[in-house]
């Protein structure tokens, strides 16, 4: 049986979130190291929607989770759990929140993925521990020889307008009109 078949009878065919019965597909919960059922859940194109793009969430459509949450798959209840979190701010999610037990081994995997998260959030710092932001002007605080452009950067060379990156200790800016990846660790914010 596929995984889809084992959820779609684990779930009666509805969304494990939200109990709708259109566009089911099956998603698997971060981090996926191997694919399985005990890791996945069957949910709809709404929910999809909004765990994948959060700037789409509709808080209301969430409030479905007073009842997922007590799902009795560990899997259902670490998306419960990461939901109400990336909605702490509305009172009915915290509250929501707070009245979730989870055991010990599942309160660690739900938190797992929000750690993964932040540290892709990380902000970038400068060499005196500045936090960068796309479009500061920065400072080189060493001459960095340039690969593949044959030129050196000079040591107080002044970078405008800098572009972040995936990286948290790169940034991206324009020397010699030349758009070249910085290490933060060389550069110096200016104010």
């Amino acid at each position: 049986m596929s995984t889809e078949q084992v959820l779609r009878q684990r779930s009666n065919s509805t969304c494990e979130l939200c109990s709708s019965e259109s566009g089911l597909s099956v998603y698997e919960v971060p981090p996926v190291t191997d694919s399985s059922v005990d890791k996945s859940i069957l949910i709809c194109e709404t929910c999809s929607e909004q765990i994948n793009d959060p700037d789409k969430t509709n808080v209301n459509h969430w409030r479905c989770l007073n009842d997922s949450m007590w799902n009795q798959q560990p899997v259902v209840q670490v998306m419960a759990w990461r939901l109400l979190n990336r909605l702490n701010t509305e009172s009915w999610a915290q509250d929501l929140l707070d009245m979730l037990y989870l055991d010990d081994d599942v309160q660690q995997w739900a938190e797992s993925a929000d750690t993964a998260d932040t540290d892709d959030l990380k902000s970038p710092l400068d060499s005196n521990g500045a936090i960068l932001q796309a479009g500061d002007n920065i400072t080189l605080i060493k001459d960095l020889d340039v690969k593949g452009a044959n030129f050196t950067a000079k040591r107080g060379t002044m970078v405008k307008n800098i572009s972040l990156t995936d990286n948290p200790e790169q940034i991206e800016g324009r020397v010699n009109g030349t758009r070249i990846v910085l290490l933060t660790k060389f550069l110096k914010k200016v104010n």
